[in-house]
């Protein structure tokens, strides 16, 4: 956890206004650069006024429970209309469950995670999975990833319970799943992986064999049905 992306990171909204209002010339001719039609749609998502619907206090994640973050830790985005999720990024507090919420909470730190899962298996969730939350210390994989911080401290293997393990795992499982990611070390990482970052969580306790094991095992399990309107 710590100061990852800020203000002078975000996107320049005016430029992105002033390549798409030339005209529809424009557009064209910047369809190959983009990638085509896909890169495209992307981009429209991107622009100023595009935005997926939201309600106040919903979770992404059954059961979790929701304490905002500071709008100055997280950007607004439309995930994944605008940047593909093809990654979760696993953290360690350094402190309590109640410290991460506090922390996030505050403008002046520049960091939040997605979710935080304490020793006891609680979910608490900070930032919506549509929104790039900074958490990783690296733009693009802030914009392409869903953080978890886990309550504890690198160097205490007593910091990882059993609940908090069986916990973090079906979260994750339901990220891989909602996205269509594989249980493995490519697309589930800690932040000491994430070029750039000077982070050195979950550190050498975090049974990653443990825990990608769990992950794979809720995988396997059906879906759990959507509560009905």
């Amino acid at each position: 956890m710590g100061k990852t992306e800020g203000e002078g990171d975000r996107p320049a909204i005016t430029r992105r206004r002033a390549l798409w209002i030339g005209g529809g010339g424009l557009v064209a001719a910047g369809a190959a650069a983009y990638g085509g039609r896909a890169e495209l749609v992307r981009w429209w998502w991107r622009l100023p006024g595009n935005s997926k619907p939201r309600k106040a206090g919903e979770v992404d994640y059954r059961g979790a429970q929701w304490v905002e973050a500071s709008p100055a830790n997280w950007r607004f985005a439309d995930r994944p209309a605008d940047y593909e999720v093809d990654r979760v990024v696993i953290h360690v507090v350094q402190g309590s469950f109640a410290t991460a919420l506090k922390v996030f909470q505050d403008p002046l730190h520049g960091a939040a995670a997605h979710y935080v899962v304490r020793k006891d298996g609680h979910v608490a969730q900070q930032v919506r999975e549509l929104d790039v939350a900074f958490h990783a210390g690296n733009r693009g994989y802030n914009e392409r990833s869903v953080g978890i911080e886990h309550e504890g401290f690198v160097d205490r293997p007593e910091s990882f319970t059993a609940a908090m393990y069986a916990s973090s795992a079906r979260l994750t499982a339901a990220i891989c799943r909602r996205y269509g990611l594989p249980a493995d070390r490519k697309h589930i990482v800690g932040h000491v992986e994430v070029p750039g970052t000077d982070h050195t969580d979950p550190g050498p306790h975090w049974d990653w064999d443990r825990y990608l094991r769990l992950v794979r095992d809720e995988l396997r399990r059906p879906p759990t049905p959507k509560p009905s309107a």
